[in-house]
């Protein structure tokens, strides 16, 4: 039987990392995988084991950013064609990375998303002048061959780490396709929902979903997700790209604590 205390911990998970999903337009993973492996532990709640945590990151992950793209989209922050061609792109490029990554070592993997990462929380630091006035959707313009390149190599490398790095996709957008700041947050939250819609369906019909935890995290990112997607409007575009400046410096400096401590 379930504790109904571990419940209420992965409820409360669930809210944190749906409302930080919704806000910058991160999928959720590198929010939810350190809290649900280490916060019922340190709670006393129960212990997750890191197949429980991937299984239930998936369901989540494709829920909140489903609900969150629904809302960006009828603020008007999420470029549908974008999405479609990075959201596919990448889902092909980690299928491909995935298989090629047995000819490579994990360690030197990990350095790889790593390095991405750390570069990636460097550019959210450059100041870029953008007006927080809304931004009509049919006077942007990008580079179709650039969105490509750029979603192939970071759906290659994140399927080589088995890693999906939704968080790396929003500055490169602002800063090599141009992608306004509000803009590229809402359109990374669709290309994460297409990313992850494959993976869900393959740890369902696996049976590696635990089901009433995955519920209850579920349960909690939904609505947060929604209500962190409606706040991205309100809060100026300088202030958020802090914001996620810092969320990626966090993993960035997790993956490298991981690399000197194997």
């Amino acid at each position: 039987m379930v504790d109904y205390w571990l419940l209420a911990t992965l409820l409360g998970i669930g809210v944190v990392g749906g409302f930080v999903s919704g806000l910058l337009g991160l999928g959720g993973a590198i929010i939810l995988v350190p809290m649900l492996l280490y916060c019922p532990t340190c709670l006393g709640v129960g212990v997750l084991t890191m197949k429980q945590v991937a299984g239930i990151t998936i369901i989540v992950v494709f829920a909140s950013s489903l609900a969150g793209v629904l809302v960006h989209g009828k603020n008007r922050l999420v470029l549908r064609s974008l999405v479609l061609i990075m959201g596919i792109t990448a889902v092909i490029a980690a299928f491909l990375g995935a298989v090629y990554s047995r000819h490579t070592t994990s360690d030197v993997l990990l350095i790889i998303f790593a390095c991405m990462a750390a570069f990636a929380a460097v550019m959210m630091f450059i100041p870029k002048k953008e007006a927080d006035k809304d931004v009509e959707l049919e006077k942007i313009s990008f580079s179709k061959s650039g969105a490509i390149v750029i979603s192939f190599a970071i759906g290659f490398i994140g399927g080589m780490v088995g890693a999906p790095g939704a968080y790396i996709f929003t500055p490169m957008m602002i800063y090599f396709l141009k992608i306004p700041t509000k803009v590229a947050i809402g359109s990374t939250l669709g290309i994460a929902f297409v990313a992850s819609i494959s993976g869900a369906i393959g740890k369902l019909v696996t049976g590696q979903v635990p089901y009433l935890l995955a519920a209850a995290v579920v349960v909690g990112a939904v609505p947060a997700a929604r209500i962190g997607a409606m706040f991205t409007k309100k809060i100026p575009a300088q202030a958020l790209r802090r914001a996620l400046a810092i969320v990626i410096a966090f993993a960035a400096i997790r993956m490298w604590w991981d690399v000197f401590t194997k």
